[in-house]
């Protein structure tokens, strides 16, 4: 098997060094290439044609390298391209959810891009097409909708889109009856509003210059923008915004959030013009969240040393801490991710030894039952109701080998109907594969799940190739969940393996704990423990393992090639956060103050600094035999900027060892989210997954 990719030869862009230095808590560093960042990035973000031409021509010199070298692989992304396009039902459609007396749902057209929202009758009957994402798309490089909701009344729709990347969501409203726009038209919003009870108008979030959602406003229909009324104005940098309603239409939640602290103010949804009230003061550390109960609001928290939450309740008219009291207590272990609110009946979702269930709870018995399930390891998902007043509520489930399904279940009776089953027109027998779950020895004694799907038929002698994919962020938990577009990795001999290393809630809170801020680098460690477990238990090589993962997922990528280049053949860093020291050091980017309780604040803390700086990849590029890399980016992400991965390309070419190449691929067109389009999204799968077949010598075989 071939180790080393036999790219073209071809010399790959040289940007020019302009040295920049910056100085913080006695330390100096130089940046050579710290001039790929756009002075007018702002400005850019809403128009790309701002861009200065110097950086433009070397992000498309670096286009038209990457281009050179993978000009071969083209017959294999094509190939696999059909392969995954072949798994999807092109005219595929979700079940539509009932709500008073119509029902609502999304589809696909045959060929459509961008997703349609239509309704029928509440029982069944003709679909009333009420938004198509296509014709909406019609001429636009980019195009992605945001939020989209119907009125109380269901006579008008409110919605959003994004045609930059750059997630400056504009706001429509639209009138069912004929099919047209109104005048009401609100740029620079956050993607999502929400409507007053009356449905005379909405409330929504406006983000500022630095894409900060900063201020929620109320919109009167009709009105000028110039006249929405400021409801609340957030003023530390550090904290996200959003505004939400309730199913019962009674409520207005604005939740205030950073990554450990949290706060609500509420409002009655038939009053917009009232003050929001404040529930509980943010406090350094507490987190809660709310949920209709009626009478009473259910509050999720970790309030009182609860680390894997707690359920209280306070009445809905006073929810102050003082009012809270206890309804699910503690427990260890046992992580509680999210609560609804039924009138007769509350449906928690929680994670217990790794593993996620529901749990419903009768409000008025205070009884509680499990919905069992009978694989080894799944995926769970709670979709919840339009309605309040019922007793039903809709759950997905899904595991490696098993397509996704939706289930309604009636809360009283426990009775589940299958809905819908994810159907694979091109063929699927869960018999042809396995799937497992590991547990990788870390450096200190932990154990790291991994779950992973093969091929019956793939040999475990070592000899197999693998993708690895790892996130350990945000305290977010990579599902164990079914994939179509893996299968074409695996379909040709690959372990498909998902590392759950901390940083991510797989093993509860305290796991999110232990990979953030003074722990990360155990985020690191995880992810090559389990690559050597793998190898250890005969699944792959060392020289056969692809890394991959994105954005904060693209840090651990580049942090794992700078600590153990020798236990990857590949790697694969979409949208990365590898410049991490210098964004977080600059209090004027999106998301810096917001990401500080992340990964701590190098400008107040020089052990911030410290700790950052001892795993920031763009800061630890040594003269190392890195394995073959590829980065991808977007021009207008504003999460992660376009310049952080080019800067690391460039310094990975000057510092590196060896013959390994390094590609960097840019889309001029896209943000964070990459292509906008599904099946534009599958092209760039399929041309990583052709670089990871590159790599590992299997890009000769047809599968």
């Amino acid at each position: 098997m071939t180790r080393t990719p036999a790219f073209p030869t071809a010399s790959p862009p040289q940007p020019e060094k302009r040295p920049v230095f910056d100085t913080h808590h006695g330390f100096t560093r130089t940046d050579d290439y710290g001039w790929l960042r756009a002075d007018n990035w702002q400005a850019m973000f809403r128009d790309p044609s701002l861009l200065d031409g110097d950086i433009r021509a070397h992000l498309e010199a670096e286009n038209a390298y990457q281009a050179t070298l993978t000009a071969d692989m083209a017959p294999l992304r094509k190939q696999l391209f059909t392969e995954m396009k072949g798994r999807i039902k092109e005219d595929d459609s979700t079940v539509p959810m009932k709500d008073g007396a119509y029902a609502y749902g999304s589809s696909f057209k045959l060929g459509g891009e961008q997703p349609r929202y239509f309704r029928t009758p509440r029982d069944g009957g003709d679909e009333q097409i009420l938004l198509d994402g296509d014709a909406e798309a019609e001429g636009k490089a980019y195009f992605r909708l945001g939020g989209v909701d119907h009125s109380a009344d269901h006579g008008k729709l409110l919605w959003a889109f994004d045609d930059k990347g750059s997630e400056f969501f504009t706001l429509r409203v639209r009138d069912l009856a004929s099919g047209k726009e109104l005048t009401d038209q609100i740029p620079d919003t956050g993607g999502g509003g929400v409507w007053d009870a009356g449905d005379s108008g909405f409330f929504y979030t406006r983000l500022d210059s630095n894409h900060r959602p900063s201020k929620v406003l109320f919109h009167a229909l009709g009105d000028g923008t110039e006249n929405d009324r400021l409801v609340y104005e957030e003023t530390d940098p550090g904290f996200f915004m959003d505004v939400g309603g309730t199913r019962s239409n009674e409520w207005i939640l604005i939740g205030i959030n950073d990554h450990e602290t949290s706060e609500y103010r509420l409002m009655r949804a038939g009053d917009p013009l009232a003050e929001p009230k404040l529930v509980a003061a943010r406090e350094s550390g507490l987190q809660y969240d709310l949920e209709e109960g009626g009478d009473v609001f259910f509050i999720l928290t970790n309030a009182d040393g609860a680390k894997d939450f707690k359920i209280m309740t306070a009445p809905a008219d006073d929810p102050v801490r003082a009012n809270w009291q206890e309804l699910v207590p503690h427990e260890a272990g046992r992580l509680i991710l999210s609560v609804i609110g039924f009138k007769e009946h509350m449906v928690r979702l929680e994670r217990k030894e790794g593993l996620p269930r529901i749990v419903v709870r009768d409000r008025k018995s205070g009884e509680e039952h499990l919905i069992s399930f009978d694989e080894e390891a799944f995926s769970l998902g709670l979709s919840g109701s339009y309605e309040y007043d019922t007793e039903f509520m809709r759950f997905t489930y899904s595991s490696m080998t098993t397509p996704a399904q939706v289930f309604d279940y009636n809360m009283r009776t426990r009775e589940r109907v299958l809905l819908k089953t994810q159907e694979v027109p091109s063929g699927h027998d869960p018999d042809h594969y396995v799937t497992r779950r590991l547990m990788a020895p870390a450096a200190d004694g932990e154990l790291v799940p991994i779950s992973l799907i093969h091929h019956r038929d793939s040999p475990l002698d070592g000899t197999a190739p693998c993708l690895l994919y790892g996130y350990g962020s945000y305290g977010i938990t990579v599902p164990a969940a079914f994939n179509t577009n893996c299968l074409s990795l695996v379909d040709r001999g690959f372990v498909y393996a998902i590392a759950h290393v901390r940083g991510g809630k797989d093993k509860g809170y305290g796991w999110y704990d232990d990979g953030k801020r003074q722990h990360k680098m155990n985020t690191f460690t995880d992810f090559i423990a389990c690559a050597r477990h793998l190898v250890a238990e005969r699944y792959t090589a060392h020289d056969r393992i692809v890394a991959q993962g994105g954005s904060a997922g693209g840090m651990l990528m580049g942090a794992v090639a700078n600590m153990a280049p020798e236990c990857f053949g590949g790697i694969v860093a979409e949208v990365p956060f590898v410049d991490v020291l210098t964004t977080m050091l600059d209090a004027t980017l999106p998301l810096t103050p917001p990401e500080w309780p992340e990964w701590g604040n190098p400008i107040a803390s020089a052990e911030d600094y410290r700790t950052i700086s001892a795993y920031s990849p763009y800061d630890n590029i040594a003269a190392l035999d890195y394995p073959p890399i590829l980065a991808l980016a977007g021009l207008t992400d504003p999460r992660v900027t376009y310049w952080e991965p080019a800067k690391w390309v460039a310094r990975l070419r000057e510092r590196k060892s060896g013959d390994n190449q390094v590609l960097f691929k840019i889309n001029m067109d896209s943000g964070h989210a990459g292509a906008s389009g599904r099946f534009s999204r599958l092209e760039e799968i399929a041309y990583t997954y052709a670089f990871a077949l590159k790599v590992t010598g299997k890009a000769d075989l047809a599968g």
